[in-house]
């Protein structure tokens, strides 16, 4: 590389889809340095290796020759250092490379609140290729595992321990499982899902502190109530925070995050900052300033590509969505439904407690503008909710085409009529499902 490269510092969701898509539209040399991994992996699938699902090679979305054949650079190094003036990064092998372009891209590092003992053996998060390693390394001496954190990471960690045949116990602070995003009715039906696993989980219970046993291991726990409970890991699970310590001796502006206008510029000229590290200045309604989401990052990379091939693109990535797993419900999220609405937002609910399935629709009380849905147990598609939002449709339009939002009726019992009767009753309505109709069309055009 004789001209000065675009340096790419991360090498997850959001820096390989920069780099990929700047290549598709320039020749510029283009650098990728990460000292996690050599080539980019899926990172929502660790779980998967260590339940025996996936091997470590399925979780590699190229195959190696991928990147020489597009001319990606990798380097398997630590960045020490940026000098924005000289546009110069330092590696922690001391050698200085130049940029005309830099991408932040660092992802996140789970959080630790100064718990005693939470550096001890045995003591770890859950977020990167070394986690997963680490925790393979213990997982013969473990017999009760302890999580502390009850969101999306905490709740894969105890499926996979509890796949591996371990106790776990569960602390969560809140008085419900992940209550600060789901409403109550969904939030209680996770909490009976995951005791019906097999899973000890504690509500509103917080972490006092870990203690040690002689060879600098954790042996327990100790709660806030002063209960000591036994255990030979302690999966700290309490959410991330951006991973930018390497930064705040530059003059690169940051808050939590790495800050950033629309066009995911830094303070500094010609460096970038894209996916979870970075926090958005101005954050669009009803959205967060930090989003540690795989596909906000990806369309982050998309977006800041743009820009560095000659179309200065600013980031809007539509309406919020988002899917994951508890156990065996599968959920998904599409709009806005707050988890403790304020008017004029309302709420529809309806659940099969015994089939473990619920909606909740979210709506305006006064227009009846359709605001979003959680549906849990049920798939449903993304096109159709994308396409409602978009077109401001009522509720009533969206429990009218019910049927159309179904993914996979064709091989699952449909509740759509329950649904549908249950909003009738609450609402004193006369609604009737419509025939399938965009889904004919839509896969009409697919044909086309």
């Amino acid at each position: 590389m004789n001209a000065p490269p675009i340096i790419v510092i991360g090498n997850g969701i959001a820096g390989i889809t920069a780099a990929r898509h700047i290549r598709k539209k320039s020749n510029k040399p283009i650098l990728i340095i990460s000292k996690e991994s050599t080539y980019f992996f899926s990172r929502t699938a660790l779980m998967y290796i260590y339940m025996g699902h996936m091997k470590w090679e399925h979780t590699k979305p190229y195959e190696n020759h991928f990147w020489k054949k597009n001319k990606l650079n990798l380097l398997k190094e630590t960045v020490t250092e940026i000098d924005p003036k000289e546009k110069t990064i330092s590696l922690s092998n001391e050698s200085i490379l130049s940029y005309d372009s830099l991408i932040l891209a660092t992802g996140s590092v789970p959080n630790k609140f100064g718990w005693p003992g939470e550096n001890l053996k045995g003591v770890q998060g859950l977020y990167s290729k070394q986690d997963l390693e680490s925790l393979e390394s213990l997982s013969n001496t473990i017999n009760h595992a302890v999580i502390v954190g009850g969101g999306l990471i905490g709740i894969e960690l105890a499926e996979m321990l509890h796949a591996r045949g371990k106790k776990v116990t569960f602390l969560v602070r809140e008085e419900s499982f992940w209550n600060n995003v789901l409403p109550k009715g969904a939030s209680e039906m996770i909490n009976l899902h995951i005791l019906s696993q097999g899973i000890d989980l504690r509500l509103k219970t917080n972490l006092s502190e870990i203690l040690e046993n002689e060879n600098g291991r954790a042996k327990a726990i100790r709660t806030d109530s002063g209960e000591i409970i036994e255990c030979q890991f302690v999966g700290l699970t309490a959410g991330v925070r951006p991973n930018i310590d390497f930064i705040k001796n530059t003059t690169i502006a940051s808050n939590r995050g790495v800050l950033v206008n629309k066009y995911l510029e830094t303070s500094e000229p010609n460096i970038y900052a894209i996916g979870d590290c970075a926090e958005q200045q101005e954050p669009l309604e009803n959205r967060r300033a930090i989003e540690a989401i795989w596909y906000t990052g990806r369309m982050m990379g998309e977006t800041v590509a743009q820009t560095l091939t000659g179309e200065k693109t600013a980031y809007h990535p539509g309406h919020w969505f988002n899917s994951a797993k508890f156990f065996d419900i599968e959920y998904q999220t599409y709009g806005v439904v707050s988890a403790h609405p304020q008017e004029p937002e309302i709420h529809f609910h309806w659940e099969d407690l015994e089939k473990e399935i619920a909606v909740t629709i979210a709506f305006h009380k006064d227009s009846n503008l359709f605001l979003g849905i959680n549906t849990f147990g049920i798939r449903m598609r993304h096109e159709i909710f994308n396409q409602m939002l978009n077109n401001e449709s009522t509720v009533f339009h969206v429990m009218e085409h019910l049927g159309d939002c179904n993914f996979d009726s064709e091989f699952f019992k449909s509740y759509e009529k329950e649904i549908l009767s249950k909003f009738n009753q609450d609402y004193n309505k006369e609604i009737k499902l419509k025939k399938k109709s965009w889904t004919r069309i839509f896969n009409s055009k697919i044909a086309k």
